[in-house]
């Protein structure tokens, strides 16, 4: 049986909440209507969410939810909504996020972005914020030893080979997954988080504190990480900014970034086609036009 999946992503006025539709729109499209979808927008916006916008996410069965983020970080850490919708309950035997800046372009199956007892996410595309030795200091602020394995990066065209640092924007987990402290997950990576903003001396803790502190938590979690292919989390913009799509190579998902970047891509059309069929409108502000 094919596991259950639940996509979750941010729906926070005033851009995450329009494009948080058309990746909706393109999920629906591309992996069907038995997908649990979620959206989350920050508890104290909720009430400024378009109505144009609920009305897009209803039809297209988006479960809207508000959740906490005041005083859950000090200071303040927008990026850090991630890891706290990821804290959020589910019912279903796996969870996917999802940056809202995603489209899904090709029909897609639900096993090719899940495993078993692993973080199935993709590599991050560059890591310039900083030296390779950082990682023996944050390894070190958690008394944890540093992995083994190396690779290049998604856009690493020349040098050596990384310590494993990964995309924040995509990743999925098993939501009954149990530690040897019976923690999940989530509940590790925010352990992980805190244990590391509140360190002294670790530097570019914002915006960067997700995804140094993701590859931790899969191993102190007691899981493993998958990675996907770039088809499947294929990251735009960049020093690649302006060139088509490879066409050599069946893209699944585009993390685009800014919108710019779709129509400069080509996909402005595609998205907004996704979004009639399943939303019955080209544009959002059409909703509120309609009898």
């Amino acid at each position: 049986m094919t596991p259950s999946l639940t996509v979750y992503f941010i729906v926070e006025p005033p851009d995450y909440q329009l494009m948080a539709c058309y990746l909706a729109a393109s999920l629906r499209e591309n992996f069907g209507q038995d997908l649990h979808l979620v959206g989350y927008c920050p508890e104290q916006k909720l009430d400024t969410v378009l109505p144009d916008v609920k009305e897009a996410l209803r039809r297209l069965r988006v479960d809207l939810r508000g959740f906490k983020t005041e005083g859950r970080f000090d200071p303040p850490y927008p990026h850090g909504n991630k890891l706290l919708a990821t804290l959020e309950p589910r019912e279903t035997d796996f969870s996917c996020f999802m940056d809202s800046d995603i489209l899904c372009i090709r029909p897609n199956r639900v096993e090719n972005i899940l495993r078993a007892d692993h973080v199935t996410l993709s590599k991050a595309a560059s890591m310039n914020w900083a030296p390779q030795s950082i990682w023996d200091t944050i390894y070190g602020i958690c008394g944890m030893d540093l992995p083994e394995e190396r690779f290049k990066l998604m856009k690493q065209r020349k040098g050596q080979e990384r310590i494993p640092y990964f995309s924040s924007g995509l990743f999925s987990f098993p939501e009954q997954h149990r530690n040897a402290e019976g923690m999940t997950f989530p509940q590790v990576w925010m352990q992980i988080a805190q244990q590391l903003d509140a360190a002294p001396n670790l530097p570019k803790k914002r915006p960067y504190l997700d995804q140094m502190s993701l590859p931790l938590a899969i191993r102190k979690a007691g899981l493993d990480w998958n990675i996907l292919p770039d088809e499947q989390h294929f990251i735009l913009g960049g020093l690649e900014r302006g060139k088509p799509l490879p066409a050599d190579r069946d893209i699944f998902t585009v993390h685009y970034r800014v919108w710019e970047i779709v129509k400069e891509i080509g996909l402005s059309r595609q998205a907004k086609d996704m979004l009639e069929r399943h939303a019955g409108v080209r544009r959002l502000a059409q909703l509120s036009r309609q009898p």
